[in-house]
């Protein structure tokens, strides 16, 4: 009877430590859970903020492709513009050098008769589109140039003149001697002409002594007034 008592008591103590481990399993189990559940909540979120990365990458790529594409169109516009750039300065180029060639080289022996004195017929050479080049590698180019007598006359002609064109002629005037050395005795006189020329700036070129010719009705023909006398360079 003693070793049955034994035996329940033993048993009894033991079921109570079975209860205790399960209840203890219990608890660790649901922690487990709570942790698996904190898990999932946040590999919801990280699937979120990748789904939201996502997103934010095909977004990025079609602004990078929009921008790409626009960069390519603005690369063939620039293109275009470019050569077309360079067919209207091809264009201008042509038509400066008909204009000097067709209207102010003519007027230029009539220009040396009326201003310098040369009688008609008298200039001794006439050149258009003159080019120096010099044995330091300088290169000028002169639209015309035309001697008469002592005078030797470089002539500039724009297809659109403003008051800085006469500042860089003058300039040209200036070292014009360093490209024409065979004709160091002369006495250069400047000449500036253009289709239409502005009243204002025929007074400013007057002033720095320059011939100012513009077209009239009928020819080229020189502007400044009847009492002026060109400078000498």
């Amino acid at each position: 009877m003693a070793d049955l008592t034994a035996n329940v008591k033993q048993l009894s103590i033991e079921t109570r430590a079975f209860q205790q481990e399960m209840r203890e399993f219990k608890d660790e189990m649901r922690e487990f859970k709570d942790e698996m559940r904190e898990f999932k909540d946040e590999m919801r979120e990280f699937k979120d903020e990748m789904r939201e990365f996502k997103d934010e990458m095909r977004e990025f790529k079609d602004e990078m492709r929009e921008f790409k594409d626009k960069t390519d169109r603005y690369i063939v516009e620039m293109r275009n513009e470019s050569r077309e750039m360079n067919r209207r300065w091809g264009d201008i180029s042509n038509s400066l050098g008909m204009l000097v060639e067709n209207i102010v080289a003519p007027s230029i022996p009539r220009v040396l008769q009326e201003v310098l004195g040369c009688p008609d017929g008298g200039e001794q050479f006439l050149t258009v589109r003159y080019k120096s080049v010099q044995p330091d590698g300088r290169t000028r180019e002169f639209d015309a140039i035309a001697g008469c007598g002592d005078f030797l006359l470089i002539n500039e002609t724009k297809s659109r003149l403003g008051p800085s064109d006469i500042d860089s002629f003058i300039e040209v005037l200036k070292t014009a001697r360093d490209f024409l050395p065979q004709y160091a005795e002369r006495k250069i006189v400047g000449a500036l002409a253009t289709l239409y020329l502005d009243p204002s700036l025929v007074t400013a070129g007057e002033h720095r002594g320059l011939l100012m010719l513009g077209m009239t009705d009928q020819a080229m023909e020189v502007l400044n007034s009847k009492d002026f006398h060109p400078s000498v360079y």
